[in-house]
C-alpha cells in the first residue's frame, strides 16, 4: 500500500507519525493533505531510514545532486560528496551519475545514504546506448529498455524518479518553431527531444504512462515529473514550450494521483526575480497544489562560479511564494564537476533560502531558532550563536581567527561593541527581561 493509498483510506501510517512529530505537525492533517496531493513523503519500502515529508505547511525541503560523468567517475569521491551533503544538512540527495558502474554507484549511494536518495532512470539509458554506439547516441532507445531501468532502480530502493514525460511531440515542436536563446538544457529533455525528431514518434514516457506508475505503485516510488523544457537563460523563462509542458504535466499529476502514485513537479531553472513568484503560483494552479521541486532558480545568467548565491536568491524567493523542495546549484555550475566543498556550499546556500522562505510564508515555529540566536547574541553568548547558526562550523572556524577570541566581544568593533556597551549601560532589570542572564557572555566562551 502506498502512502497516498493509506492516506485515502484514512490508515496513519508509521512514516506519516514519524514527518508529523518531525514538523510538529497533527498525523490527520498530514494524511488529508497526502491524500489531497500536497503532500509527498518518498519512501521506498526497500529501504530504512528517517522518512521526510515534502509539500504545502511543511518546512521547506533541499535537494543535493551527487554524480559522476564520463569525463570523471570515482565512487569513493562521490561518498566524500554524500558525506558532505550529510553533514550540511541536505534533506535529499540525487544520484546523477553518467559515467563508470552505474548500478554499482547508485547501489553503493543508497547503502551509505541515511537521505531519501532520487535518480534520473534515462542517463543510465543514455549510458547504456553509449555503449552500443560509437557516438554515444540515445537515439536507438527502446521503451522496454527505459521501462526495465525504471524497475531496476525501484528496486534498488530508489525513492524518487525525475522522469520526463512532458516533452512531447507537440511541445518539441514549440520548441522547433521558436528557437530559444538557451535551447534545451534538460539533459533528460535534450535526449527525449532528440529522439522524438528522430523517430517522429510520441514519448515512449508520455505514450506509455501507465506503464511508469505500474511500477510506482508496487513499490511506492514518487515521481518527480522532470521539467525537460525548463528556461536555461531568463530571456526563456515563462516562454511557450515552458508553459505547454507544464500543462502536460498537470495532466500526468491528476493521473497519478487517480492511481494511488505520490507525485510532484520539477520547475526552472533560470528565471528573473521579478518572475519567480508567478513560476510558483502557476504550478500550484496548473497541478492542482502538487509539490513544486525548484532547481534554484538562478535569477540572473552571469553569476559563473557564484551560481549558488543567484540560486540562494531565487529559491527564498520561490520558498516564500510556495515552493515545496529546493535543489541546490553549486558554484561550480556550467563549469565543472562540483567536489565536496562546492557540494557544502551549495546546501548551506539552498537551506539559507529555504529557511527564509519558511519564515515569510509562516511555518509554524519558523522563526524561533532565530529568536533563540537574536537572544544569544544580545547576551554575547558565541556557545549559543554557535548552537543556532545553519553553519556552525564556519562559524566557529571565523570566530576563532579574529583578535577578539580571548574577549566577550568580536574583533571588527572591539570595545566599541554596541551590544557589549547597550549592555553596560542598561539598568539590571532591563537587561535581565531582555537577554534572560542580566549580564554578557563569560569572555573568551
Amino acid at each position: 500500500m502506498t502512502q497516498l493509498t493509506a492516506a485515502r483510506q484514512g490508515t496513519i501510517t508509521g512514516e506519516m507519525e514519524a514527518v508529523a512529530a518531525a514538523e510538529g505537525r497533527d498525523p490527520g492533517w498530514l494524511a488529508a493533505e497526502i491524500a489531497a496531493g500536497r503532500v509527498v513523503i518518498p519512501y521506498n519500502r526497500a529501504r530504512n531510514f528517517a522518512p521526510v515529508g515534502i509539500g504545502n505547511g511543511l518546512t521547506t525541503k533541499v535537494n543535493a545532486n551527487l554524480g559522476t560523468s564520463p569525463l570523471r567517475s570515482c565512487l569513493d569521491e562521490e561518498l566524500v560528496k554524500l558525506k558532505a551533503a550529510v553533514d550540511a544538512g541536505a534533506d535529499a540527495v540525487m544520484d546523477l551519475s553518467t559515467g563508470g558502474d552505474l548500478e554499482g554507484i547508485r547501489r553503493e549511494i543508497i547503502a551509505a545514504s541515511p537521505l531519501m536518495v532520487g535518480t534520473v532512470p534515462i542517463y543510465q539509458v543514455s549510458a547504456e546506448c553509449a555503449e552500443a554506439r560509437a557516438d554515444g547516441n540515445i537515439l536507438d532507445m527502446t521503451p522496454d529498455q527505459f521501462f526495465d531501468v525504471v524497475e531496476k532502480h525501484a528496486v534498488s530502493g530508489v525513492d524518487f524518479i525525475t522522469v520526463h514525460c512532458g516533452v512531447t511531440r507537440a511541445v518539441v515542436d514549440l520548441v522547433d518553431a521558436r528557437p530559444r536563446v538557451g535551447g534545451v538544457v534538460s539533459r533528460g529533455g535534450a535526449m527525449l527531444a532528440a529522439w522524438i525528431r528522430e523517430h517522429g514518434e510520441e514519448n515512449p514516457l508520455y505514450a506509455q504512462f501507465d506503464r511508469l506508475l505500474e511500477i510506482c505503485l508496487e513499490h511506492d516510488m514518487t515521481l518527480s515529473l522532470g521539467d525537460g523544457l525548463r528556461p536555461g537563460a531568463i530571456h526563456d523563462a515563462g516562454d511557450g514550450p515552458q508553459v505547454a509542458e507544464l500543462v502536460v504535466l498537470g495532466e500526468l499529476a491528476r493521473r497519478s494521483r487517480d492511481a494511488g502514485v505520490q507525485v510532484m513537479i520539477e520547475g526552472p531553472g533560470h528565471v528573473p526575480l521579478h518572475k519567480v513568484a508567478a513560476q510558483v503560483q502557476m504550478e500550484k494552479d496548473l497541478c492542482d497544489g502538487a509539490p513544486f521541486y525548484v532547481l534554484g532558480p538562478l535569477t540572473t545568467d552571469i553569476s559563473p562560479g557564484y551560481d549558488h548565491i543567484s540560486s540562494a536568491i531565487g529559491g527564498a524567493v520561490a520558498a516564500m511564494a510556495g515552493a515545496d523542495f529546493l535543489c541546490y546549484v553549486t558554484p561550480a555550475e556550467h563549469l565543472r564537476l562540483p567536489d565536496a566543498s562546492d557540494v557544502r556550499e551549495g546546501v548551506i546556500g539552498a537551506r539559507i533560502a529555504a529557511h527564509s522562505g519558511d519564515i515569510a510564508k509562516g511555518i509554524p515555529g519558523a522563526d524561533q531558532r532565530d529568536l533563540a540566536m537574536s537572544k544569544s547574541r544580545k547576551a554575547l553568548d558565541w556557545e549559543g550563536m554557535f548552537a543556532q547558526a545553519i553553519d556552525p562550523v564556519r562559524a566557529r572556524q571565523f570566530r576563532s581567527e579574529g583578535d577578539g577570541l580571548a574577549h566577550e566581544v568580536c574583533s571588527m568593533c572591539g570595545r566599541f561593541c554596541s551590544i557589549h556597551l547597550d549592555n553596560l549601560t542598561k539598568p539590571d532589570s532591563a537587561a535581565t527581561e531582555e537577554t534572560g542572564t542580566g549580564k554578557a557572555g563569560s569572555p573568551g566562551s
